[in-house]
């Protein structure tokens, strides 16, 4: 069966760790991240869900989010403090886009797209960019996070909040207590797979490149996304099981989450996303696709799919 999404697999010695939670690996994945995306300073931590509760923990705002996204950042704006303002962007699922401006610096949500000096085209000097390491990422891992920027007070904060509280020191053992603060560090094991994901990621990039110009060709798209492959149809409800018949995994990326009345009790009109989310498809999108799977894929959404 074709996968969905492709997950790296790999072996662990355990041993060759010096500590399970705070192996040198840890700094090693930061400085190496920050070297690829173009930022000078890096706080790891256990998910990008735990790197948007800190940026935005007790700010007392009001947030401008996409409805459809995944329902764990309406989660974490809600939980860290704040409100939610439900916006009609649907444009930016798979990309970047900024979370929140707070004049002075701005925090870049990027847990879809990681590129090479990314944050020198998209940040400046003292904005926030966070990045996803959930398996499905681009840097896939068995999940994490990390916070970018050049604005070393800031980042050196969340390494102080991220660990219990206490203050940064490369020696743990000369930390002392600052505040209250969370377990959210990353441990080895995430550091470890991010770091070797990380490795490969040009040449993932340029396979999946190969294969969005395909699938960007046969459908007449112009998707740019190296997470997802998005198309939109009109007969989902019945696409999806013949798709799966044929051996073909899809997804759904993602529900209007104003329509939800957990996160909205008003009614929106937000008309973009509600198309977006009645109609929206992912289809298999990744380094390890074989030609022949392609041409499964292509030929079996030709037969079936009821394009909007």
């Amino acid at each position: 069966m074709i996968k969905l999404f492709h997950i790296p697999d790999y072996t662990i010695e355990t041993k060759n760790f010096n500590h399970l939670l705070h192996d040198s690996v840890v700094t090693e994945l930061e400085e190496n991240f920050c070297d690829y995306v173009g930022a000078k300073y890096a706080c790891s931590i256990n998910s990008a869900t735990s790197a948007i509760f800190l940026c935005l923990l007790n700010k007392n705002i009001e947030v401008d989010i996409p409805s459809i996204i995944p329902p764990v950042v309406c989660n974490t704006v809600i939980t860290s403090g704040n409100r939610i303002n439900f916006v009609d962007n649907v444009e930016w699922v798979g990309g970047s886009y900024v979370l929140h401006d707070f004049g002075n610096y701005k925090v870049v949500d990027s847990a879809q797209k990681v590129e090479r000096k990314q944050f020198i085209r998209e940040a400046n000097h003292n904005d926030l960019m966070i990045f996803s390491f959930y398996p499905t990422k681009p840097i896939g891992s068995c999940d994490g996070g990390i916070i970018v920027s050049n604005d070393w007070e800031k980042i050196k904060w969340f390494k102080e909040d991220c660990l219990n509280g206490t203050t940064f020191s490369k020696n743990n053992w000369e930390r002392k207590i600052k505040f209250p603060g969370y377990k959210m560090y990353m441990n080895s094991f995430q550091a470890f797979i991010a770091n070797e994901n990380l490795n490969i990621l040009d040449h993932k990039n340029q396979r999946l490149k190969e294969i969005r110009s395909q699938y960007n060709s046969h459908f007449k798209l112009e998707n740019q996304s190296n997470h997802l492959y998005r198309i939109n149809v009109a007969n989902r409800s019945t696409l999806i099981p013949k798709l799966k018949l044929a051996g073909i995994p899809t997804g759904i990326h993602y529900k209007a989450l104003h329509e939800n009345k957990i996160y909205c009790t008003e009614k929106l009109i937000l008309p973009n996303s509600e198309k977006e989310a009645a109609t929206t498809l992912s289809l298999p999108f990744h380094e390890k696709l074989t030609q022949s799977e392609i041409q499964t894929i292509l030929k079996n959404v030709d037969e079936y799919a009821d394009f909007y």
